[in-house]
């Protein structure tokens, strides 16, 4: 079915990137770097790769709380090790989790994130 027969019939296209004209308008387009960086570039956001966007999505759906098995599957990774690689814990989520545990244990004074030392062993 072709991308207009579905708008028509309010159904929503199944490929971010789609042929717009000819005989394959509504398949989709299997190498779509050019088309990416043009969307990127218009949306204001050069320089973006299309997996920068999986992070997110990734790291936005472990802090909503959303079962590992369900982010898995709307993110598309079959595995949770490959799953895990684009869960990135920032200096933030450190805090966060230092703070909770603070708050959890009930203790007068706010514990800090301080870093051991800069990852070289003397």
């Amino acid at each position: 079915m072709k991308a207009g027969e579905l708008k028509r019939q309010g159904i929503i296209a199944p490929y971010v990137f789609h042929h717009n004209r000819g005989a394959n308008r509504g398949n989709p387009i299997h190498e779509f770097k050019r088309s990416w960086a043009t969307a990127c570039r218009k949306a204001g956001i050069p320089g973006r790769l299309f997996h920068d966007f999986r992070r997110t999505a990734v790291r936005n759906l472990e802090r909503a709380g959303v079962p590992r098995s369900v982010a898995m599957k709307l993110s598309g990774h079959k595995t949770e090790s490959v799953y895990r690689r684009y869960d990135i814990v920032s200096e933030g989520d450190l805090q966060i989790a230092v703070e909770r545990l603070s708050a959890f244990n009930h203790l007068k004074t706010p514990l800090k994130v301080m870093p051991i030392g800069d990852g070289t062993q003397k």
